[in-house]
């Protein structure tokens, strides 16, 4: 019998797809939960072509294949379970396979399960900002140096953790949607941003310099980095599945993780990691001068294009231009003109979760436009606006006369890391009308967009 043969009659002897309300496996065993196990002939599966026996534990029927197999026969098994919805679903993503829309969608789906971690961690970021602020401590008679160094490490801890190992929920959740094991995916995200390897905030900032391979590689870690990881976490998912295909079943077990780990890790670290890392040099460059333009003309482009940067996951190498500014003369020219982007996403996801009909669409969107209203827009970015397009286009027209104003204004900030209402403490000055003004109009044309013509009510992630 062949794995496609296997996997049908295993389905048949547990009762088909009505009697399946799920399937998954382990590194030997098919595992199904059923409606009715009385429903399963078990002595007939054991006495399939392969079967190595079969029990139930903890709710779940296990029937045990091998190493190797037991990938081939669920990945046969799982489009059984219900083959014309399933057939509808294949039908649909190859025809949508090679859009914009479809690729796009994608991408979506892979930050959709970090979305509440990211939305959490928006609002430590928010709250540690708020509360560390002189002038906040000031109210009740403290300065930042009187807060507790260990009160400090601990809201560090979390505030700064899922963004310094986002690459491996990246690359886990990634694996998860191209069909390869999470598991690999997670420890190739990791790697990303071993320890070995110079920090990517620190090298962005020139603390620290990459690793120099052959004399003209430069590797870095990837914190932060959302790209470098979705594309290292497809390839890694096509070159497992390639070698399972290919790897004797006695082999799977050991070959298969070795090898994509390895491949896939030499691909990040020198091809996918400096083309991107390259790509981050040209950006900052880029953006500089883009702030040297006259009439507000740097503040429109980079207000409408700067999220841009976060969906590539380059923009921390920003860092090292804002903190050049404060070095020079003790003001961040690019704050006011980002912070407008991010409020502007908040508009827009607003708009979203306000109108929708979508239960669905309501729960994460109103949490998300919390968080990028706080300076994270990951949630509303990944999870919203970037998945439907036309918040996301509403929201950078916003960001872009926002940023216009902002620079036609010439706002400055007194610092850095802090944007959204938290930024609300960088201009403690004369300028606090009109950051407030710059923010509400960016807030305000990205919510007037997307509720007029950029959403409709009834549409669905």
């Amino acid at each position: 019998m062949n794995n496609k043969e296997i996997a049908a009659k295993i389905l048949e002897l547990v009762g088909g797809s009505s009697n399946v309300q799920s399937a998954t496996h382990c590194a030997t065993r098919l595992r199904i939960i059923t409606n009715d196990k009385e429903k399963i002939d078990i002595k007939a599966v054991e006495d399939i072509d392969k079967v190595k026996g079969s029990f139930f534990n903890s709710g779940q029927y296990q029937v045990i294949l091998g190493t190797g197999l037991v990938n081939k026969v669920y990945d046969e098994f799982l489009p059984l379970i219900d083959s014309s919805e399933q057939a509808s679903v294949a039908a649909t993503d190859v025809k949508q396979k090679l859009t914009f829309q479809r690729a796009v969608r994608i991408f979506g789906d892979v930050f959709v399960p970090i979305i509440p971690v990211l939305v959490a961690t928006g609002l430590f970021m928010g709250l540690r900002g708020l509360f560390t602020q002189e002038a906040v401590l000031g109210i009740v008679g403290l300065a930042p140096e009187d807060i507790p160094q260990q009160l400090l490490m601990f809201t560090q801890i979390l505030t700064d953790t899922a963004f310094a190992f986002l690459p491996a929920l990246v690359a886990w959740s990634t694996f998860r949607i191209f069909g390869g094991t999470p598991i690999l995916g997670i420890v190739l995200g990791l790697m990303l941003v071993s320890s070995v390897l110079p920090n990517a905030y620190e090298v962005g900032q020139q603390a620290a310099e990459p690793l120099v391979f052959f004399g003209f590689i430069n590797v870095v870690g990837y914190q932060g980095s959302v790209l470098p990881a979705f594309v290292t976490g497809i390839l890694g998912s096509k070159i497992e599945i390639f070698l399972r295909k290919r790897i004797p079943d006695s082999l799977d077990l050991i070959l298969t993780p070795f090898l994509t780990l390895l491949i896939g890790l030499i691909l990040a670290l020198f091809i996918i990691g400096p083309i991107f890392h390259e790509v981050e040099i040209g950006v900052l460059h880029a953006v500089e001068f883009l702030l040297g333009l006259p009439l507000g003309i740097g503040g429109l482009i980079y207000g409408s294009f700067g999220q841009l940067l976060g969906i590539f996951g380059i923009h921390h190498i920003l860092n090292f231009l804002e903190i050049s500014m404060l070095g020079q003369d003790g003001w961040n020219y690019l704050n006011p003109i980002g912070t407008c982007g991010n409020v502007a996403q908040a508009g827009a996801v607003l708009a979203v979760a306000i109108k929708s009909t979508s239960p669905k669409m309501k729960q994460i969107a109103f949490p998300s436009a919390l968080s990028a209203a706080l300076g994270i827009t990951e949630p509303a970015v990944f999870g919203v606006t970037l998945r439907l397009i036309k918040p996301f286009v509403m929201a950078m027209i916003g960001g872009g006369i926002g940023g216009f104003l902002a620079s036609i204004l010439h706002l400055r900030a007194t610092g850095m890391a802090l944007t959204g209402i938290p930024g609300t403490l960088l201009y403690l000055n004369e300028q606090l009308p009109f950051y407030i003004l710059v923010n509400l109009v960016a807030f305000g044309i990205a919510f007037g967009l997307t509720w007029t013509i950029g959403y409709k009510k009834d549409q669905q992630l």
